[in-house]
Formats: structure tokens, sequence, C-alpha cells
């Protein structure tokens, strides 16, 4: 019964993570792009596409946070101990973000304007880099002891393999972006927003395919997994025809399909990041036994099993709360006096 509550509740991580990269990441991707545009009232358009939602998207870093703090609290304590540093940058973009979204139209000041431009499109870009070298740490492996704790330094963090996982994660939240800002914008600034569509495209295919030959040379245990089980190779596949049919979908302004599939492209990445790295959530880059995993982290049953109760309610209210936000704020962006 243990292995089963640890695997849903493995799930329950997992999918907060998915819900989190899906939705705040095409936020974190308007502002990757968001100085791309140079007319101070386009830019506000940009931010009122995702005004109404950004900060409801990152309910799902609280959720995920939460739940791997009750499933497995040995992986909770490694991982933000080790990682004390790069999250305490995340959380500084978070905080940027929000003030330069918040005071950035109270002036009409062209100079106060840039400052908080700049300063939200750099705070998103170094969140999105920070959230991809994580990850890409989380692929490689970190070195730990017996006891699970870091023996690295900061700088060990950022290795060329990780750090090309960084890109690949700001170049795959611009591309989700653009493709939402098609979706929610209208008249001459969606005309040139779809241009950007096939560029960053473009863009996201090459660094992938860049990581894709990196992990495939240096991090043969990723396709481990998939060598064992051939059949799992067919996420890789429909995860690349899914982004293919984005070009088709937005050539043929077939926004919000294109939208749908960009999400759906990015779940089954992070699918194939699952699995490559289970059933480990911290792997040792030295001695494996110290590894964390699934099985030698999580709390007891009884803890399992009363905190999936409170998840079987929490989490359908989140889901709940977001699918009436996003039902109001359906269509295109209108700017009125209460735009930001």
């Amino acid at each position: 019964m243990l292995m089963y509550l640890e695997l849903i509740w493995y799930f329950i991580i997992c999918g907060s993570v998915m819900f989190y990269i899906v939705l705040d990441g095409f936020d974190l991707g308007v502002g990757c792009v968001h100085l791309f545009c140079k007319k101070d009232e386009d830019r506000r358009i940009f931010l009122n596409a995702i005004g109404p939602v950004w900060d409801g998207n990152e309910v799902w870093l609280v959720v995920f946070g939460g739940a791997l703090f009750a499933g497995f609290p040995i992986a909770y304590a490694t991982l933000f101990s080790a990682f004390y540093t790069p999250m305490m940058i995340l959380l500084a973009g978070i905080m940027f973000r929000a003030v330069a979204i918040e005071f950035r139209s109270k002036l009409e000041s062209a100079s106060w304007r840039k400052v908080w431009d700049v300063l939200f499109s750099v705070a998103s870009i170094v969140m999105t880099l920070c959230f991809g070298v994580v990850l890409g740490n989380l692929v490689s492996g970190i070195p730990l002891n017996m006891q699970g704790d870091y023996l690295g330094t900061f700088f060990q963090f950022f290795t060329p393999y990780t750090l090309l996982t960084g890109v690949m994660a700001v170049a795959l939240f611009s591309m989700h972006g653009v493709i939402y800002l098609v979706m929610k914008t209208e008249g001459e600034i969606q005309a040139q927003v779809r241009r950007w569509v096939n560029p960053s495209i473009l863009f996201f295919v090459v660094v992938y395919g860049t990581l894709t030959m990196a992990t495939l040379i240096y991090k043969p245990h990723m396709v481990t997994v998939i060598k064992n089980y051939p059949g799992l190779f067919s996420v890789a596949i429909v995860a690349m025809l899914s982004i293919a049919n984005v070009v088709r979908l937005s050539n043929q302004k077939k926004d919000g399909m294109a939208f749908l599939f960009s999400c759906i492209s990015i779940v089954l990445l992070f699918v194939l990041f699952g699995i490559g790295t289970f059933p480990n959530i911290i792997p040792s880059s030295g001695i494996v036994e110290n590894s964390i995993t699934v099985f030698n982290s999580a709390s007891s049953e009884k803890t399992l099993k009363v905190l999936l109760i409170v998840a079987c309610i929490g989490v359908p209210l989140v889901l709940a709360y977001g699918i009436w936000i996003y039902h109001i704020f359906r269509g295109k962006v209108k700017m009125d006096h209460h735009s930001y």
C-alpha cells in the first residue's frame, strides 16, 4: 500500500509542476519577448494579456512546494537547502516581476516605464533560465552525502549542460508566450507577433535538438528506460509532431488550437524528463546510493493517507478557481482605464 501512495504523491507533484510550466510558462515567455515590442501601447497590451492570470498561475508553484514538503520531506529538505541560492533568485524574480507589472503604468514618464519594462523582462529571463538550470542539475545529479546534504558550491550548478538546459527553457517559454500573445491580441499588434511565431519555434527546435544530442552523448541514463521500453519513444515523436502542428495551426490562424498544442508539447517534454529521471527526485552525481528517490524519502503511510484526503479537496478547488478565472478573462485583450 505504501508504494502505491508514494507513486500517487509523486504524480501529484509532477502534475503540479506540469500545470506550473504550462501556465506560468506562457506569462514568463511574454516577459522574455517583452522588449522586442517598441511601442508603449503594445507593451501595455502584453502586460494586460497576462495581467488577470499571472499571479494565479504561480499558485501551482506553491502547490508543488507544499506537496513535496508533505509527501517527500527528505527530498524537500535536500532540494531547498542544496538549491537555496537559485531558489532565492527565483523568488526575487517573482517579486520584481510583480512590482514591475504593478508599477509600470503608474506614471506617464517614458524613462519610468522603460526601467520597469527592462526589469520585468530581465526578471522573466532570469527566472526561466534559473528554472532550466535546476532541471539540468536534476538530470546531471548533484554531489550528496549519505544524509542528503549538498557537498558542492553555488558555481557547480553551472555547467555547459545545465546552462544549455536553461537556454532551452528560455526558448521553450518564449515560443509558448508568443503563441499565447497571438491568441490574445488582434489587429496590427497581432500581425506583428504572428511574425515571431516561426522564428521562436525555430530557435526552440535548434536548442532542443542540441540539448537532445548532448543528453544522448553525456547523459545516457536518461534514455535507458526508453531503450528497455521502445514504445515510450512515441512520447518524443508525438511531442515533436505537436510542435510542428503549432506551426501549421498558427499559419492557418487557428490560434486557440495552436496554443493548445503548444501546451501539449510542453507536457510531453516534461513527461520525457520524468521518464528519464524516475525514480530519482534528486540524483547524486557521486555515490548513486546517496540519491534521493521516491521510495527512500517519502512520509509514513498514515501521513500520506491523511494528506491525500487534503489533496483531494484542495487540488480540485485550485483547478476550479483557475478554470473560472480563465473563463472570465477569455477572448482578446481590451484596454480601458483599469488596465495596467
